[in-house]
């Protein structure tokens, strides 16, 4: 049975530390020149913010073929469409698995597969909700091509939020990463797009709530139909 002590005193990435010294200072200055509420206020959002950069260690399954959620939220779409032409794949539909992380989610994000970071694409632009279609082309987002072993490439966008005003990124074009290993980061409130080699479909349902480094979303050595399923 789980600690929920552990599962709340988790480490907190370093990207989280000057917001947190920031929340802090503005919660002690409150406390010495306004009513005491807005102090009270201020160390409330300090501790979400601490909560928010957590960064808790993950378990990740190592199989050749699976394709790992590479974000905490839930399953928002499962949609057949072309990628974007960022990711510099074929333009043919594949399937894109798109996780929606809100305020309260952790916001690690971490690599579905092991490969090569063939390309990475930054794209400044808008700041619409990222639960939304459109965000997926409008929105600020950086795209990453992973290739596999073997040449199986995977495509993956961190799309920021209606919140979120920056993508922070822990790796470069060339590095070669784990499956579950973390390479970036989005600041309050985004998405992430998976989107599959082709003729691949997801093992996972809308609705779902993944796991970042840990949930399942296709298994890549098995050509099995689209996942069935509800939430109950």
């Amino acid at each position: 049975m789980a600690d929920p002590i552990s599962s709340v005193l988790v480490p907190i990435h370093r990207e989280g530390y000057p917001f947190i010294a920031l929340f802090a200072a503005a919660s002690l200055l409150a406390f010495v020149f306004l009513p005491d509420i807005f102090g009270w206020l201020g160390v409330i959002l300090t501790l979400w913010c601490a909560y928010f950069f957590r960064d808790p260690p993950r378990v990740t399954p190592i199989d050749e073929g699976f394709v790992i959620a590479p974000a905490d939220g839930v399953i928002s779409a499962i949609e057949t469409i072309a990628p974007p032409p960022e990711l510099d794949l074929p333009a043919s539909p594949v399937t894109r698995i798109s996780i929606f992380m809100n305020v309260f989610d952790v916001h690690v994000n971490r690599s579905p597969v092991a490969g090569r970071i063939e390309r990475i694409a930054y794209i400044a632009g808008k700041f619409l909700n990222a639960s939304l279609d459109k965000a997926s082309a409008d929105n600020e987002r950086q795209a990453l091509t992973l290739e596999m072993t073997g040449g199986t490439r995977i495509g993956v966008v961190q799309i920021a939020g209606l919140i979120a005003r920056r993508i922070v990124a822990f790796a470069a074009t060339g590095d070669q990463l784990r499956a579950g290993q973390r390479f970036g980061l989005i600041r309050f409130g985004s998405r992430v797009d998976v989107y599959l080699p082709p003729g691949q479909n997801a093992q996972a349902i809308i609705g779902q709530r993944t796991i970042a480094g840990e949930t399942i979303l296709a298994d890549l050595t098995a050509a099995r139909p689209p996942l069935q399923g509800s939430i109950s």
